[in-house]
């Protein structure tokens, strides 16, 4: 998505349609109908105050772990625009024109990985940007300060290819200097995707400073000349590449000694174990480590970045940002009907650990009644060696070793002797369990061929396809899960 061209500065102009993003309400943060971002224009003093219902204390949020008194506020405009304010004292900013030159530069470049700037206000001492607002809060945060559980590895990989994204759109549109990048900058929308906030784009205020006060972060080159350029910011990429690895703030000099000594495995966040290839991992490291070389000149640019991280997304490229974060997407997210059964509640929750733990329980008794006669040759040739395959896949898939259920179960299928719906249920949730959807959409739907009105079939259906991003194919195989769930039961009442 290139930049826009550049426009009066007409307080008055009408918005273009430009994005899609959702309306948030200010109070519950709950989306209504899609509104486009507007073109970006000076707002007054009065109409941000009330916004902001007077810049309150309430409505200060975080957004860059900077202090007072760079406070950012969330506000409302109108009756659905949900923005945020970035308020600077006067002394940041002293000259008004060079403040309102630099927002117009900034606010005309925009794109889908930035949290893009939507207007300012300068009015005798007050200085204020107005941009996107993102409700689901920081990197910082999703790394450092979690609530639910650690960020996974295949969102990890997204935050970092989007922001090399942005980075790079910014670059290409004459905006090379991105000012203290680091994870506090990056937040994300209301789909989960990351974004890489506008206001770092400002060049460097007055009397402030480009990089935070701790100097084990900052760019060497920075500390000898006091200016920011292309590659130092490629540095600060760095250092969020290993935020992003670790879990942690770790200081870049002790990782490089980490990687140096061949010692990957101390500087990876534990949670992270057996979520990527030894190739991926070993991959993101080395990109880690040539953005903090010493020598600017050796780092590589952001288009490079990219392009080395694009092929890391194989696995998740399909999986929304949504699903990676565990962020219910409003109205479109299945189901719209109240579950009733168990699997069907954990499915339309997208709890693979409570589907796990119900499918274990349930074991292989819905598979009565399926054809599975055999003749007694059969038995003395096959019968056996099946049966020890599928119980080998059993007990991985109890202890959940997914990958060597995967293996078992698929060696008792392909003998083809016997036919097992629950075999077809449990390998798809392993495949789930693997970051393999459309494997895992196959065989939920072999599972319903074999046996065609099986609730379990349709809800791990269901599954799949809430993995791949197809929300309403999604709801409506939970709708026909529940309905199948519901004759069964009415049947055993009346017996």
């Amino acid at each position: 998505m290139g930049c826009f061209s550049s426009k009066p500065r007409d307080s008055h102009r009408a918005s273009q349609d430009v994005f899609n993003p959702e309306k948030v309400d200010l109070d519950n943060e709950k989306r209504g109908e899609p509104e486009a971002v507007p073109t970006f224009k000076e707002y007054t003093l009065e109409t941000l105050k009330a916004a902001t219902r007077g810049f309150s204390a309430e409505l200060i949020v975080s957004e860059s772990g900077e202090k007072a008194p760079n406070f950012v506020y969330r506000g409302k405009l109108g009756q659905n625009r949900i923005i945020a304010v970035k308020r600077f004292p006067r002394t940041a900013w002293p000259d008004a024109k060079g403040f309102s030159d630099e927002a117009w530069k900034v606010g005309q470049v925009r794109h889908e990985r930035l949290v893009n700037l939507i207007g300012y206000c300068v009015e005798g001492n007050e200085r204020l940007l107005v941009a996107e607002y993102m409700p689901h809060d920081t990197l910082a945060k999703h790394l450092f300060h979690w609530d639910k559980q650690p960020m996974s590895w295949g969102m990890r990989v997204r935050v970092a290819l989007y922001v090399a994204q942005a980075l790079d759109h910014c670059s290409n549109n004459n905006l090379r200097l991105y000012h203290d990048l680091n994870a506090y900058r990056v937040m994300f929308d209301q789909d989960g995707n990351p974004r890489l906030s506008c206001f770092g784009l400002m060049k460097n205020s007055r009397d402030g400073k480009s990089y935070s006060t701790n100097l084990a972060y900052t760019p060497p080159e920075y500390l000898r000349t006091g200016r920011v350029t292309p590659e130092s910011v490629i540095y600060s990429y760095g250092t969020v590449l290993l935020d992003l690895l670790s879990g942690k703030h770790i200081p870049p000099s002790h990782a490089l000694d980490l990687i140096r000594g061949k010692n990957m495995l101390l500087l990876m966040d534990s949670y992270l174990d057996g979520q990527f290839t030894n190739e991926d991992g070993v991959e993101l490291v080395r990109l880690a480590s040539r953005c903090l070389q010493l020598e600017p000149r050796e780092r590589p640019n952001a288009k490079m970045l990219v392009t080395a991280l694009t092929p890391l997304q194989r696995r998740t490229e399909l999986i929304p940002s949504s699903t990676l974060m565990g962020i219910a997407r409003g109205p479109n997210m299945p189901p719209t009907d109240v579950p009733v059964s168990p699997l069907g509640e954990a499915c339309s929750r997208n709890d693979l650990t409570a589907v796990h733990e119900i499918l274990v329980k349930t074991g292989y008794k819905d598979d009565e009644g399926t054809d599975n006669e055999l003749s007694f040759q059969v038995w003395t040739k096959q019968m056996q060696d099946m049966l020890n395959s599928r119980k080998r896949g059993d007990m991985a898939f109890r202890e959940k070793d997914f990958r060597t259920a995967i293996d078992c179960y698929t060696q008792f299928v392909d003998v083809g002797t016997m036919i097992s719906p629950t075999v077809f249920a449990r390998r798809s949730l392993a495949y789930l369990l693997s970051d393999q959807a459309e494997a895992a959409l196959r065989d939920a739907m072999q599972a319903q061929y074999v046996h065609p009105e099986w609730p379990t079939a349709f809800y791990m259906q269901a599954a799949a396809l809430t993995r791949l991003g197809m929300d309403t194919d999604a709801k409506d195989m939970l709708k026909e899960g529940n309905d199948l769930y519901t004759k069964t039961q009415s049947s055993f009442l009346l017996v």
